[in-house]
């Protein structure tokens, strides 16, 4: 938005709430971008794991699938006259229609880091649940002509399920047969019976032991 639709002038960015209190305060050009609603995309819910590789390519543990939530932006233009507002919400309609996801190079921190998309959709019809007259309603302000802005993004709880130990020498077997005890290291692939591990013979325990 910046660069595309104010472009250098001296237009303000806030995430305020548009009370009634707060425009009776404005006195500079203004786009407001108020987070009033977040909520679960429950048909994007998947069900899965993902595995988690360590720096050698090895699996380190597994987590679930992160789930998906739309986040739902206010988008208001705030100026004296009422045709220049409706410029920056031309201006903003069109900055927005140009990508249908946010590009990585405009992504920072755990959202960049993570890799996953973040899809964004623009003046689509709210939920039957959700009117944004409701909205305005309950911010008490007076209905004003504004963009439905919605950001879609998975969030990763960060539950991590640590994967067994990686046992990477051969095992060892403990045979306690008559009261003789013996030790039995499994033979490298390719020795003893052929399946990898050394057939060792003992007499059957006395019964009932």
């Amino acid at each position: 938005m910046r660069r595309d639709v104010i472009n250098g002038s001296d237009i303000e960015v806030v995430f305020d709430a548009p009370t009634k209190d707060w425009s009776s305060r404005r006195n500079t050009p203004t786009i407001d971008i108020y987070l009033y609603d977040i909520r679960e995309d429950l048909k994007r819910r998947q069900a899965g794991q993902i595995d988690v590789r360590g720096d050698d390519g090895r699996i380190t543990g597994r987590r679930p699938m992160p789930r998906v939530f739309k986040l739902s932006y206010l988008v208001t233009a705030w100026t004296q006259r009422a045709e220049d507002e409706h410029r920056l919400l031309s201006a903003m309609l069109a900055c927005f229609l140009r990508k249908d996801r946010l590009p990585v190079e405009w992504l920072a921190g755990a959202l960049k880091d993570n890799g996953w998309p973040l899809d964004v959709t623009i003046a689509l019809p709210p939920p039957e649940d959700r009117a944004l007259s409701d909205v305005w309603s309950a911010l008490g302000g007076e209905l004003k002509p504004s963009l439905d802005l919605v950001i879609i993004t998975p969030i990763d709880a960060d539950r991590f399920t640590p994967a067994a130990t990686l046992i990477e020498g051969p095992p060892l077997f403990h045979w306690n047969a008559g009261g003789n005890s013996e030790t039995t290291q499994a033979a490298p692939a390719g020795n003893g019976d052929g399946n990898g591990a050394t057939r060792v013979s003992h007499p059957a325990p006395p019964a009932g032991k």
